[in-house]
């Protein structure tokens, strides 16, 4: 390519990610001033059954997995101070027959597929149903939630996804705090301005709830249109320096804790097995190893779970992406540190102000969501890699991006 086209590839890139971003926020909108209501009124019967010690069971196929690993995580380990961990369970995989072993009337049941819907989920969200669980098809019909199959990006529908269980664990314990004492909601106050410290009837309160989901999505939509003012130039120049790799012979890889640890999952199942038309890229992430990860936690400490992978994994030629939304966590610096030393790029996707990461310049490529709250960076950082994936593949195909072009 001679630098010209380089040039124009580089300029085109930038203006592809833009575009990209900007597109999600005309679907995301719309989508939610209808689906909040219905989301809200779901809401409340699920603290209902929480409160009665009832477990969310939540399962689904290929990188719709990742969703499921997520829901676990986000209630059993809420990351809002004081708030209480929920049961909920991942059985993606082992559905079909840990359902039906481990399933309670007070249950709530939530399976994950792709926008046009995954048969083999709907004959168990409707046995779940005949034994008194609550359901949710996303998407499916039939369920006391349905996201009604629907033609839309397979991308973006695993955002809109991530925001709808999000803004189910935020809100349920909205409704347990009226429900019991009003109390003080901490870090999270800001949030709900609705709510006073006195007891309510929690119906009073679905309709503040669907305000509040509405007004997140519409928070995830500035972030977006603020990531592609400032952001799309460094995301296209990652996308260019990882697609540099992958063509030498490089691999991906991937690795994050807690909700971004499945992010990396999503990452790199989305690779490998597109949920698009796109080209297989080689990927890998390291927090797919449960075994691998407790192990080293025992015997070596958290600290050295990623980087004592990266000794075993990681090559000169290929690309180490840290997912991060505080840019400080222990165990991040030391993988990327790990990964520099070796020769290997190093790529970070940050939140925050992009943390201890951001400021040693510990990534040869940073890209940050500049939010303060876990979520939201979270649902724009998906955004940003699925974009980079649609990029990367663009390039893959020896398309010179012009700016203002299309794929």
């Amino acid at each position: 390519m001679s630098p010209a086209a380089a040039r124009a590839n580089a300029v085109g890139a930038a203006v592809f990610v833009e575009e990209r971003l900007l597109e999600r926020n005309g679907v995301s909108g719309p989508f939610f001033a209808r689906q909040a209501d219905p989301l809200a009124r779901a809401c409340r019967q699920m603290a209902d059954r929480f409160a009665r010690g009832g477990r969310l069971l939540a399962f689904g196929q290929g990188a719709c997995a990742t969703d499921a690993q997520h829901v676990e995580v986000e209630f059993v380990h809420p990351v809002l101070v004081g708030k209480r961990a929920l049961l909920a369970l991942d059985l993606s995989a082992s559905y079909r027959t840990s359902l039906r072993a481990i399933l309670r009337p007070d249950d709530m049941v939530m399976a994950f597929g792709p926008p046009a819907t995954d048969p083999d989920l709907t004959p168990f969200l409707s046995w779940a149903a005949s034994r008194g669980a609550q359901t949710f098809a996303l998407p499916g019909a039939g369920a006391d939630y349905s996201l009604e199959p629907w033609d839309v990006d397979p991308f973006i529908h695993q955002e809109l996804v991530e925001i709808i269980y999000h803004t189910l664990w935020e809100t349920v314990h909205v409704f347990f705090e009226h429900r019991e004492r009003g109390h003080d909601l901490g870090p999270a106050g800001f949030l709900y301005p609705f709510l006073g410290h006195d007891r309510q009837d929690t119906t009073d309160v679905v309709a503040e709830v669907a305000t509040s989901m509405r007004a997140k999505a519409a928070e995830d939509e500035r972030r977006r249109v603020q990531v592609a003012r400032a952001e799309a130039e460094a995301i296209a120049r990652t996308a260019l320096a990882m697609r540099e790799r992958l063509l030498h012979g490089g691999s991906l890889i991937l690795f994050g804790n807690g909700g971004s640890a499945t992010d990396a999952n999503d990452w790199a199942l989305d690779c490998v097995a597109s949920p698009k038309s796109h080209r297989s890229i080689p990927a890998i992430s390291l927090a797919m190893a449960p075994a691998v990860l407790s192990a080293l936690a025992n015997d070596i400490g958290a600290d050295d779970l990623f980087r004592r992978q990266i000794i075993a994994h990681a090559r000169p030629g290929d690309v180490v992406v840290a997912i991060s939304t505080s840019g400080g966590s222990r165990n991040v610096l030391a993988a990327l540190d790990e990964a520099r030393n070796r020769g290997v790029l190093t790529v970070a996707l940050l939140g925050h102000d992009g943390g201890e990461v951001l400021r040693r310049g510990a990534a040869d490529h940073a890209i940050v969501v500049r939010s303060d709250y876990v979520p939201r960076i979270q649902e724009v950082q998906a955004s940003i890699y699925h974009v980079m994936l649609d990029l990367l593949d663009a390039l893959q195909r020896g398309q010179v991006l012009e700016p203002g072009a299309t794929t």
